[in-house]
């Protein structure tokens, strides 16, 4: 059944406030109709009506709530999505692991998978992300409607295919990820699934800025320090891309003249000084150290851990300083191993950007952790594969009803 429009409510405007809906309680949680009311600047009887239609279609559920004690009238109802029936796939491929999640509408992590490789290939690691997505796909936590997938890379990726233009971590260049992974996905019965491929600074970014520590902020950046260093850049609230896709590689920025040489082939880059490698080499570990290992010291909390990671912690606030002076942003986002190496060493990080930065920037930024930890990236990754679905659900639950 169809419902029906309010007088001079075009279906094109139905869509957006549909969206508009969807997104606020996507985002925001669970709320009352009066505060989608106040918040759409809609009228009750059209919010009811809104409510009403993705009800229908399977993606909010509303639930009585009991009047407080004493006070007359009938209990006020409370408006939610269902993460139980909606929901999408997020994947995040790194150094030698993929991980992959059912997360469901509202941002809740159903159910998850982690896999090791050895084989770097493109084509394992699609055949590796199929194999996960079946398994989750056939568990008893799978939902009605599984509508895309995203994924995240650690490298250049062109977002209208999925190419992988350049991932040097994972030795790849111009590899046909997408292809391969539609491909991998066939073989194994998964028809019709939406997938969209991004950068892992950038999705990192993006679930900061959505859910995370950078709520309420329009220019943030993400760093996040694992084998590689990816970075993620928003500006006036809106993510910075450049013309191809390929803005915010920061850890390919040169920070040490003569430095390192850098699997992209350049000397000095900031993930070679920064990196996992850098940061098991100052600690006294092999380079080649387990990213695990070396967190798991970095989080020890020993005070001798300082002194030894001052090379670090030098070459991490200039970097950090470059970021402040190009992108003035307000919020600076610490993530992957620097969420554990940054309490270690702020003060000399401090003490390097005070030096290094412009000071009117400077005055302006903070440096924080982020708030949803190690999830980050993968939540970024389904906030990607969220995007079609919350731009118009009707079209995005209608068709799978």
């Amino acid at each position: 059944m169809t419902a029906r429009l309010p007088v001079g409510e075009a279906p094109d405007v139905r869509r957006h406030n549909l969206s508009q809906l969807l997104r606020l309680l996507h985002l925001g949680g669970p709320m009352r109709r009066a505060q989608l009311t106040g918040l759409t600047g809609l009228n009750r009887s059209t919010v009811a009506g809104l409510v009403a239609e993705l009800a229908s279609l399977g993606a909010v559920l509303e639930e009585p709530v009991e009047g407080r004690k004493g006070k007359a009238g009938r209990p006020s109802a409370v408006v939610r999505t269902r993460p139980e029936t909606v929901q999408v796939l997020a994947a995040d491929v790194s150094v030698g692991r993929v991980s992959m999640a059912l997360i469901g509408l509202g941002g809740t992590i159903v159910a998850r998978r982690s896999r090791q490789f050895s084989d770097p290939s493109a084509r394992t690691v699609a055949r590796l992300l199929a194999s996960l997505g079946r398994e989750l796909l056939g568990s008893p936590r799978a939902g009605r409607h599984v509508l895309s997938l995203g994924v995240s890379v650690p490298g250049v990726v062109r977002g209208q295919d999925g190419n992988v233009r350049f991932a040097p971590n994972l030795g790849w260049q111009d590899q046909p990820l997408g292809e391969l992974l539609a491909e991998a996905l066939a073989e194994r019965g998964i028809d019709g699934l939406r997938t969209g491929l991004a950068n892992d600074g950038d999705l990192g970014a993006l679930a900061e800025h959505q859910r995370g520590v950078a709520r309420g902020y329009d220019d943030v950046v993400f760093v996040e320090g694992e084998t590689g260093v990816g970075c993620g850049v928003i500006t006036g609230g809106r993510s910075l891309a450049g013309s191809g896709g390929y803005a915010g590689e920061l850890g390919h920025i040169t920070i040490r003249r003569g430095g390192r040489l850098c699997r992209c082939g350049a000397r000095g880059c900031w993930e070679t000084e920064i990196g996992a490698g850098a940061m098991a080499r100052a600690l006294g570990l092999p380079e080649d150290s387990d990213e695990s290992e070396v967190g798991l010291l970095l989080r020890s909390g020993s005070p001798a851990l300082s002194a030894r990671l001052d090379d670090v912690a030098e070459y991490l606030g200039i970097g950090l300083a470059n970021v402040v002076n190009v992108f003035n942003p307000r919020i600076v986002v610490l993530g992957g191993l620097l969420q554990d190496l940054y309490p270690l060493v702020a003060a000399r990080v401090t003490e390097v950007i005070g030096t290094t930065a412009l000071r009117a920037p400077m005055e302006q930024v903070r440096l924080v952790l982020p708030e949803l930890g190690s999830d980050a990236v993968l939540l970024g990754a389904a906030e990607y594969a969220w995007q079609d679905v919350l731009a118009d659900p009707v079209a995005a639950l209608q068709p799978a009803s």
